[in-house]
C-alpha cells in the first residue's frame, strides 16, 4: 500500500516562461502544450493521457507531474478515470501533492473510493477540511464504519460536527446535500452594518450569492442578493431591501425534488430548513447541475436494467446489477413462447408466420419503449402527475394509432407483394396495429400505475412493457391467423 503527501494545491495556468521547460523535461509534443491539452469538447486528448503513461511506465514520476500539473482540477479527476487501476495507483503517487480536495470532489464515486482506501484516516481529513461540507461528506460517506470513525476523530471539533450533522441525514436528501457554510444576518441590521460584516469576519464562507435573512429565532424570513447591498443606501434596513418571497427547501426531502424545485423556480442558491422551520444549510445550483445529471442517467439505466452503468464499477457489482434483470426478462420471455407453442400446429402448416411473427413482437416492443421513454421521464419531472394522466393516456392512445395505421399500412402491402397472399398482408396489418395500440397503453399504463404504488418506474416498467407486446404481437397475430383460416 502507498501513502500520498498533500501540499499545497497548484495553480491550474502556468506562465508562458516555464512552456520551453516544460516541454524539454517531459519531451511533450508541440502540438501537446498544455493549452492544448484538450480537444474542442473540453476532453483530454489521447496522445496527452499516453504521453503521461509513457512517463509512469518509464519510472519518471517528475515527468509525469509536469504533465499534470498544469491542468484544472477536474481534469486531473477526469485523467485518473481515463486510466487503469494499475496505472491508477502509479498516477497517485507521482502527483500525490496534486491530490488536493478539489480534485476528490471532482472525483467519479467508484475511484475517488479506490484512492481514499489507500490514504491514512488524518490523510483523508486534511482532504475534507479543505471542503465545504456536502463535498466532505461525499468523500466520507461511502467509507467503512471504522475508517468514519477514525477520519471524524482526525477532524477539529467544528468540522466534525457538521459532518456528523449532514451524515444522520437520509442518503440522497437535501441534509447530505446542503453545505453549512452560509451567510444569515437579522432583518434590522442596515447595509452599511452587513457589509462591515462581511469585509470583517475572516472565518466567513467566501462562495455565496445571496444573504439569508433570520429572525431572533433563526428562521429564514427572507433572502437578499449580494447586488442588492451593494446598490442600496448604507442607512437602510436590510429588511427594507430583502426579498420575502422565498423556496425553503425542508431537510429530508429527497434530492430529486430539490433539483426540480430549482429548476421549476430558476433558483441559484435556497435555504435549507429543519422541523421547526430553522436555517441549517444552503444548497447551491453548482450540486444541482451534478444532481440533475445524476438522476437523468440513473433513470436511463434503470429502463435497461443495467444496474449503475458505471464504466469505474467493479465487474462483480455490475454483474450483480445486470443478471437479475436478465434472469427477470428471461421469465417473461417464456410467457412469450408459451403464447407460440399455444399455435404450434397453425406455425407447422404455414412456415411463412414464423417467419413474419418476430417483426409484429419488435416493432411492438420499439413502440412501447418510446412511450415508456417518454413517460418515465414526464413522471421524473412532475410532468405527468395526477391531475392529468388521463390527458396523457389518450394523447399517447392517438399517438399510437396514427402510428399503428402507418406501420400497419406499410407492412400489409409488402407482406401481401412478397409472399403474393393479400389475406396474410391483412393479417399481419391488423396483428401490427393492435400491437402497436397495446403498445402504447402499456408503455404508459405500467410506468404510471407503478409510481402510484410508489415503486421505481424506472426499475421494472421495461420487463413488464416487454412481456406485453411479445405476448400481444404472438397472440393477436398467430390467432388472427388462425381465425383466418389461412392454414386451412
Amino acid at each position: 500500500m502507498y501513502q500520498f503527501r498533500h501540499g499545497p494545491a497548484r495553480e491550474a495556468e502556468i506562465s508562458d516562461t516555464e512552456l520551453p521547460e516544460l516541454e524539454t523535461e517531459t519531451r511533450l509534443p508541440e502540438n501537446l502544450a498544455p493549452e492544448t491539452q484538450l480537444d474542442e469538447d473540453d476532453r483530454l486528448k489521447p496522445e496527452y493521457v499516453t504521453a503521461v503513461l509513457d512517463a509512469l511506465e518509464a519510472g519518471d514520476d517528475e515527468g509525469a507531474r509536469a504533465l499534470v500539473e498544469p491542468l484544472h482540477p477536474a481534469d486531473i479527476a477526469d485523467l485518473f478515470e481515463l486510466v487503469g487501476d494499475e496505472e491508477r495507483v502509479n498516477l497517485a503517487r507521482a502527483v500525490a501533492d496534486l491530490l488536493n480536495g478539489d480534485v476528490f470532489a471532482e472525483m467519479n464515486d467508484y475511484v475517488r473510493e479506490q484512492l481514499i482506501q489507500a490514504l491514512e484516516p488524518h490523510e483523508v481529513a486534511d482532504i475534507a477540511s479543505e471542503l465545504d461540507t456536502d463535498d466532505a461528506v461525499a468523500i466520507i460517506e461511502d467509507m467503512d464504519e471504522d475508517e468514519q470513525r477514525a477520519v471524524l476523530r482526525a477532524l477539529d471539533p467544528d468540522d466534525r460536527a457538521a459532518i456528523e450533522e449532514a451524515l444522520s441525514f437520509p442518503e440522497e436528501s437535501a441534509g447530505r446535500l446542503m453545505q453549512r457554510e452560509l451567510i444569515a444576518v437579522p432583518e434590522h441590521w442596515t447595509v452599511a452594518e452587513t457589509i462591515e460584516f462581511l469585509r470583517g469576519d475572516e472565518e466567513l464562507t467566501t462562495d455565496f450569492w445571496e444573504i439569508f435573512v433570520v429572525d431572533p429565532g433563526h428562521r429564514p424570513i427572507g433572502t437578499c442578493q449580494l447586488s442588492w447591498i451593494l446598490r442600496a443606501p448604507g442607512g437602510i434596513a436590510i429588511g427594507d431591501v430583502m426579498k420575502r418571497e422565498q423556496t425553503l427547501i425542508p431537510v429530508d426531502m429527497d434530492q430529486e425534488e430539490v433539483a426540480l424545485r430549482f429548476q421549476k423556480y430558476a433558483l441559484i442558491s435556497a435555504a435549507v430548513v429543519d422541523a421547526s422551520g430553522r436555517l441549517v444549510g444552503m444548497i447551491t445550483v453548482d450540486d444541482i447541475v451534478h444532481i440533475i445529471q445524476q438522476e437523468a442517467g440513473e433513470d436511463v439505466l434503470r429502463l435497461s436494467g443495467a444496474g449503475e452503468g458505471d464504466i469505474n464499477e467493479p465487474i462483480l457489482d455490475s454483474y450483480k446489477s445486470r443478471v437479475r434483470w436478465l434472469l427477470a426478462n428471461l421469465i417473461t420471455a417464456m410467457v412469450a413462447s408459451s403464447v407460440i407453442a399455444a399455435f404450434e400446429g397453425t406455425i407447422a402448416r404455414m412456415v411463412a408466420l414464423a417467419t413474419l411473427m418476430p417483426i409484429v413482437a419488435g416493432v411492438g416492443g420499439n413502440a412501447g419503449t418510446q412511450t415508456l421513454a417518454v413517460t418515465v421521464r414526464a413522471l421524473a419531472t412532475n410532468q405527468l402527475t395526477q391531475s392529468n394522466t388521463a390527458r396523457a393516456i389518450m394523447r399517447e392512445i392517438r399517438v399510437a394509432m396514427m402510428n399503428g395505421v402507418t406501420v400497419a399500412a406499410v407492412i400489409g402491402v409488402g407482406v401481401s407483394l412478397v409472399f403474393g397472399n393479400p389475406a396474410l398482408g391483412l393479417v399481419i396489418a391488423a396483428a401490427m396495429m393492435t400491437n402497436i395500440l397495446v403498445a402504447g397503453l402499456a408503455g404508459v399504463l405500467v410506468p404510471v400505475t407503478l409510481d402510484r404504488f410508489d415503486a421505481d418506474p424506472a426499475v421494472a416498467s421495461s420487463v413488464f412493457v416487454t412481456m406485453t407486446t411479445d405476448s400481444i404481437g404472438f397472440l393477436a397475430f398467430l390467432g388472427l391467423a388462425t381465425a383466418a383460416g389461412l392454414t386451412g
